[in-house]
């Protein structure tokens, strides 16, 4: 057993608790103690790991991204969605090979351990109606120590590019051979992702609920992202995207979708009424000028929010910290009202909630809980003054001020470097495959 305390732990259900330790189970590498220092014997004190003015905090959670995306920043920026989908992501996704799609994932998850997220949720279509592609990118967040859950998307869209594209039943089996190929690796699981109402069709989407519900996990789709798609799909089945979601049967408990960036007063208490989620991504949202989604509406009703960075091509930073800071300013302007949202509310949508949004036992310091922290120096100059932590976190901290990260029990990162993989061969990495794009 290990035994963990710093100046103060932070946890979303009990807020901040000084002179605490918590203690890690060192087979099952999960929390099974969070107890006063008081409480702890003289041959614990032994095995006791103290952080000095530091504070410990949940690993923070990304619950959307698309790891290859990363490789596209600034190729089209400051472009309409359809401009930059055609002259970026397609154009260049038809390119990539195995090596590059590793080296993208390298890229994105080494970036997202630099601010202090330990486990991403990679929304990942570049399938060639196979899983090899998918493993590239697992093996990027085994070697760099990362916790992935795999969204493996079913997509069949004949507009897309071939690599995206597969029938249900090569959707359904591939889908079903990546859950049971990694169900026994602790730090991967995986779960079906139908793209979305314009890329999957109804009978796609339907497979990817019935195979969540066979494997026991949630299953994400991206909904009501942008104007273009609510009206699209009014016109096609005569409701918006949520109704229709949930006339068909498919909107349920299980059910987290992305973005919900347009709906209306009626899906949003659908959303509740069915228990669906949200995975919210502000900063690409804006990025490609989709629009604010209602998120002090959806926090009212009761549906679970959590946040994400989506891909780099549409954010460009690759940062939870970041989106809790956005996601709450955003609502504050939208409303002309700084009290809609708390820093406590956005840090747990950051952390807590993404645990929830993914099925995981993470994004909390609590007894059953993954032993996945960050240590955070409170002597940073992000962390001053010292007159309230919580909001220091989400709406001034810095990654100067991320000491160390821990993933499974086990340090990551180390006063702004990576442990297992050097930022320089990563960035070697990544100039080698996008030399000589234009």
């Amino acid at each position: 057993m290990t035994f963990y305390t710093a100046d103060s732990i932070y946890s979303a259900k009990s807020g901040v608790l000084s002179e605490h330790f918590f203690e890690v189970d060192d087979n099952t590498k999960k929390i099974i103690r969070l107890a006063p220092l008081a409480e702890l014997s003289p041959d614990e004190k032994g095995k006791l790991v103290s952080f000095k003015d530091c504070m410990i905090i949940p690993g923070l959670v990304n619950t959307h991204n698309h790891s290859f995306q990363s490789l596209l920043k600034g190729f089209c920026d400051d472009k309409d969605f359809f401009d930059w989908r055609d002259n970026a992501l397609y154009k260049y996704a038809n390119v990539l090979t195995e090596e590059d799609i590793y080296n993208g994932a390298l890229f994105a998850f080494g970036e997202m351990l630099l601010q202090g997220i330990t486990t991403v949720c990679d929304f990942f279509y570049i399938n060639d109606q196979d899983n090899k592609n998918a493993r590239a990118v697992i093996r990027a967040a085994q070697d760099l120590g990362m916790r992935i859950s795999f969204a493996r998307t079913m997509y069949d869209w004949d507009g897309a590019p071939k690599r995206f594209q597969e029938n249900i039943d090569q959707a359904v089996n591939n889908t079903r051979s990546l859950f049971q190929e990694f169900k026994s690796d602790s730090k991967v699981s995986v779960l079906p992702a139908p793209h979305s109402l314009h890329a999957a069709s109804p009978e796609m989407i339907k497979a990817g609920r019935d195979l969540a519900k066979e494997l026991g996990t949630k299953f994400h789709m991206h909904v009501a992202e942008g104007k273009y798609e609510r009206q699209m799909i009014q016109e096609k089945h005569g409701h918006p995207p949520v109704k229709y979601l949930a006339e068909t049967e498919i909107l349920n408990e299980d059910l987290v979708m992305i973005h919900c960036v347009w709906l209306d007063d009626e899906e949003i208490q659908l959303m509740a009424d069915r228990r669906s989620a949200l995975s919210y991504n502000p900063s690409s949202n804006m990025f490609l000028g989709d629009g604010i989604t209602r998120i002090k509406e959806i926090v009212d009703s009761g549906v679970v929010i959590s946040l994400g960075t989506d891909g780099g091509c549409s954010n460009n930073r690759a940062s939870i910290i970041e989106e809790m800071r956005m996601t709450s300013l955003l609502q504050k302007v939208k409303f002309c009202d700084s009290s809609v949202t708390t820093a406590e509310n956005m840090f747990k949508m950051g952390t807590a909630d993404g645990g929830v949004n993914l099925g995981l036992p993470i994004g909390e310091i609590s007894i059953g809980f993954e032993a996945d922290f960050v240590v955070v120096d409170l002597n940073d100059l992000s962390m001053q003054p010292r007159q309230n932590m919580t909001k220091n976190l989400v709406y001034s901290l810095q990654p100067s001020a991320l000491k160390y990260s821990y993933i499974a029990g086990k340090r990551i990162l180390e006063k702004g470097k990576l442990l297992s993989i050097p930022e320089e061969k990563i960035v070697e990495k990544v100039q080698k495959t996008t030399k000589g794009w234009t």
